[in-house]
């Protein structure tokens, strides 16, 4: 009997939590509120920037490129979504964008719009069109809240689906390891660790398009993911054993969704 009552409550507990993402038209999972997670990013966002070295957007040229880039995307997503009457998905937003001196070639993106990129990520990349897709795919990662997805994941899996508030304050190193993972914070493996297959190539195909309304060539993600590739050099696990596309794959996915991405494409002189 209690067995069934469990299991009525995870049944019950998932429908209430599901929504539909109005952009993507994908069911989500989701147990916390974007103001939450928004405001855990604030926190966890500042206590990263200060335990790592920034580097000054105004001493190094590096820097203001990262975070001009970035806030030329943010422009046309905040544009785009207030085109299709949906400025509220991104109440809140407060953009950022951060070059954190790290030799990982790693990116992410919190709630709010709180981004870094490491510079290590910079060698690989070596033009704004390819950086502007990177930061198409990680922000598409917050803005269609699939480290919500991921939060929502593991507080039902490990805490037993607790509030967010209640697992804080009963767990709170468990809580916080929770949203570092979810965002692929401190991950060694680079952007795609924290990600399903399905949430990578969703971030892989918007990012493309954010980046062509910014007005940088989507073609660059192919490239940059053709960089990826030669610099593993074989050193990936095969993709069935993995949780991501592995790079022949996603390279393939990219090149289907060019198309799609070149329609929203105006050149900017770039």
């Amino acid at each position: 009997m209690l067995y069934r009552l469990t299991f009525l409550l995870i049944v019950l507990t998932t429908i209430v939590a599901c929504s539909t993402n109005p952009v993507t038209g994908r069911s989500q999972f989701k147990l916390v509120s974007e103001q939450e997670l928004q405001s855990m990013a604030t926190t966890q966002y500042r206590q990263f920037l200060s335990e790592n070295k920034t580097v000054s957007p105004s001493a190094d040229r590096d820097a203001e490129m990262v975070r001009r880039v970035g806030q030329r995307l943010a422009n046309s997503i905040t544009q785009y979504y207030r085109s299709q009457n949906l400025s509220e998905v991104l109440d809140g937003y407060k953009w950022e964008f951060n070059l954190v001196n790290n030799k990982e070639a790693n990116a992410w993106a919190m709630p709010g719009g709180k981004i870094v990129v490491y510079t290590g990520l910079l060698p690989i990349t070596q033009n704004e069109a390819a950086l502007a897709n990177v930061l198409g795919h990680e922000i598409s990662h917050a803005i269609f809240q699939h480290g919500n997805e991921r939060m929502s994941q593991g507080l039902a899996q490990q805490l037993g689906g607790v509030a967010l508030s209640v697992a804080v304050a009963n767990q709170p190193a468990q809580t916080q390891n929770l949203f570092l993972q979810a965002y692929g914070i401190g991950s060694e493996v680079g952007v795609m660790l924290p990600f399903s297959r399905k949430q990578e190539l969703e971030a892989d195909r918007y990012g493309m398009r954010w980046a062509a309304m910014a007005g940088y060539n989507p073609r660059e993600a192919i490239n940059l993911w053709q960089r990826m590739a030669a610099q593993a050099n074989g050193q990936r696990p095969p993709e069935f054993l993995s949780t991501h596309p592995a790079e022949e794959r996603r390279i393939q996915q990219l090149q289907q969704y060019l198309p799609e991405a070149l329609k929203y494409y105006k050149p900017s002189g770039r």
